[in-house]
């Protein structure tokens, strides 16, 4: 056709893009980052080496994009109650961390990423805001349920929103990041429950908890 034969480039292909990016993972996994080239994800995904290089500069903002599109599967279905969805969404997580090419190619990118601002950046962009949604539809939903009190209204309120996403985010994450990649212990319901019940309701008071909640932490587990 006239039209195609004026067109100046290729539209990007997303079927090369899933193909490069699960190459990526499994040479992740198979050779660790040392080992990892650039020419090898290429040969893997079937493409040319420098159909990698117009996507990504270097192999790091790939390995990175590798992981995003792999967090990109985490959903937040609606399971009712804030207790329900924070278990829900605690439990998937920590399913997939336990996935060696989830967890291969996390590792190796945080490790590079003490050595390398710009790599940090990209990680901070293309998975942590990314995934806040996450937070943010759920806060959303618990407070049409009224178990959570609305945000503030005006400017402050917004600032406070912003904040207590950020914190909510950063416990879930790092809790199950920790206890899955650096303590390497499972994630059970019951630690899922034990956690959300600390999230919702703090450590128990001196007089102890109205009931009993998982492990003794918390008050009453039912938000």
């Amino acid at each position: 056709m006239a039209d195609s034969a004026r067109r100046t480039g290729r539209p990007r292909s997303a079927a090369a893009d899933r193909a490069i990016l699960d190459a990526t993972r499994s040479a992740l996994v198979e050779l660790g980052w040392g080992g990892l080239t650039m020419g090898d994800v290429a040969m893997r995904a079937g493409v040319a080496k420098t159909t990698l290089y117009r996507r990504w500069a270097n192999k790091s903002e790939m390995v990175v994009d590798a992981v995003a599109v792999l967090f990109d599967e985490l959903a937040l279905p609606d399971l009712g109650s804030l207790r329900a969805d924070v278990e829900n969404v605690v439990l998937a997580f920590a399913a997939l961390l336990e996935r060696p090419e989830t967890k291969t190619a996390l590792m190796a990118v945080v490790a590079e990423a003490t050595r390398d601002d710009a790599l940090r950046t990209r990680i901070r962009t293309a998975i942590v805001e990314r995934q806040k949604h996450l937070v943010i539809e759920g806060r959303r939903r618990a407070q049409a349920r009224g178990e959570l009190p609305p945000d503030p209204p005006g400017p402050e309120g917004a600032a406070a929103a912003d904040r207590a996403v950020d914190l909510i985010f950063d416990v879930i994450a790092g809790a199950v990041v920790h206890r899955s990649l650096v303590s390497a212990e499972s994630v059970t319901p019951v630690w899922a429950r034990t956690l959300t019940a600390l999230l919702l309701h703090g450590l128990p008071s001196a007089a102890g908890p109205a009931e009993p909640a998982p492990d003794g932490f918390g008050g009453p587990v039912d938000a």
